[in-house]
């Protein structure tokens, strides 16, 4: 089961053209397991937004910390310029990737 909004049905339907119907009205059980699951997901969110915090400002801090870094060229270019214009791009979609697995994995943890 996935959590989506009970607007999204009111949006769709207003898109379509249709009559637009009131939307659902979750139990208390629903609401409690939603709230519990946006709370969970919000955790892994500041994991996430803290990974992603560390490889795009703690990469030009390490470079500009260890100068020893700078000094090799690859192609006749600097392999920092190379780091912090190519590495970050991998790593931020594993991150993606890997929030999005974590995050499934709760809903379906959950629905047990």
């Amino acid at each position: 089961m996935t959590v989506t909004s009970p607007q999204t049905a009111v949006v769709l339907t207003a898109r379509r053209g249709g009559v637009s119907s009131p939307p659902p009205r979750l139990s208390a059980a629903e609401r409690d397991r939603a709230e519990r699951l946006r709370r969970a997901q919000l955790r892994l969110a500041l994991v996430g937004l803290t990974g992603l915090a560390l490889v795009l400002v703690g990469l030009p801090i390490l470079l500009d910390a260890v100068p020893e870094l700078i000094r090799p060229r690859l192609f006749g270019l600097p392999v920092s310029w190379l780091a912090v214009a190519v590495l970050p791009y991998p790593v931020l979609a594993l991150l993606a990737w890997r929030q999005l697995r974590r995050a499934e994995r709760l809903e379906r943890a959950d629905e047990l």
